[in-house]
């Protein structure tokens, strides 16, 4: 068996490249090679109408990218990727998340969806930002649909600002929603491989209403019971993710409402609070699908 894990050719934080590192050495230590490659240096083309591509030698592919035209002809081309390309596809957009997470009654907070803008003469209307802050109430979190480790995410504390922002990202794809305040700036982050949660902490930022690690947020380990748990089980299912990382908010009403669903989640911060070798849980799960199929 050979493996082989795609990165980004142009976005490559450290934290990637130790993750795609991470998964090596596991993977090695298991006794299954693998390469890291960057997407750029994998062609695929489309040859008097037929799909080809120079993947080969390898059994799977561990999807470290976003790349969702690559990972569509990897599949098409019967390749198996961890994870799919629909649920990259998904979990990449997260007003795509949030509508998927909807359609299977999976508690999200209150959500309103930006018009998309494709001029930068045009004008956003002060309507739409009054009616954004009737809905949802103040302050209003504004999110840039594509985006991660807390980049793209803005809060709004008046109608000013919120307008202010909304013809900032005009031309961007984004998406309005309700500020759950219960804690602020934590959230619980809950890695889930193969359907079960293996690993949970609770992040904490006491100077940002973000609470991830690139923000300074700082993780404690958490017990892997309770709703939170089983609620993060249940989006991987929904969303068919072999892996992911779910962050979950406490609402005013003390239940828990699904933040964002990460496909790629980053998990050296989570390997060092809980202990838990993730990237070893992550192999062997892969190793074991890929025997079984």
């Amino acid at each position: 068996m050979k493996g082989l894990i795609i990165i980004n050719a142009f976005l490559r934080p450290i934290e990637s490249v130790k993750q795609a590192e991470r998964l090596k050495e596991e993977f090695n230590r298991l006794g299954v090679p693998v390469d890291i490659i960057s997407n750029g240096a994998l062609r695929y083309c489309v040859n008097k109408n037929v799909l080809q591509s120079d993947f080969n030698g390898y059994d799977f592919a561990i999807f470290l990218d976003k790349d969702k035209y690559l990972s569509s002809a990897l599949t098409s081309l019967n390749v198996r990727l961890f994870n799919r390309h629909e649920a990259i596809r998904v979990c990449d957009d997260k007003a795509e998340t949030v509508l998927a997470l909807t359609k299977y009654n999976i508690p999200v907070p209150d959500t309103t969806f930006g018009a998309l803008c494709y001029s930068e003469k045009d004008e956003i209307k002060r309507e739409s930002a009054k009616f954004i802050g009737e809905k949802l109430g103040y302050p209003v979190i504004v999110k840039e649909s594509y985006g991660s480790m807390g980049k793209g995410v803005y809060k709004a504390d008046t109608e000013d600002e919120l307008f202010a922002v909304m013809n900032t990202l005009k031309l961007r794809p984004h998406l309005f929603q309700k500020y759950l305040g219960k804690e602020r700036g934590e959230d619980t982050r809950v890695i889930v491989i193969g359907g079960k949660a293996v690993c949970a902490m609770k992040r904490k930022n006491s100077e940002d209403f973000r609470s991830n690690v690139a923000r300074g947020g700082s993780c404690t380990p958490l017990s892997l019971k309770g709703e939170y748990i089983a609620l993060a089980e249940r989006v991987a299912k929904a969303l068919e993710l072999d892996y992911c990382g779910v962050d979950i908010l406490t609402g005013d009403d003390d239940k828990p409402y699904i933040c964002e669903v990460n496909s790629n989640a980053f998990f050296e911060g989570i390997e060092h609070a809980t202990g838990v070798n993730v990237a070893e849980k992550y192999a062997k799960y892969v190793i074991e699908t890929i025997t079984n199929k």
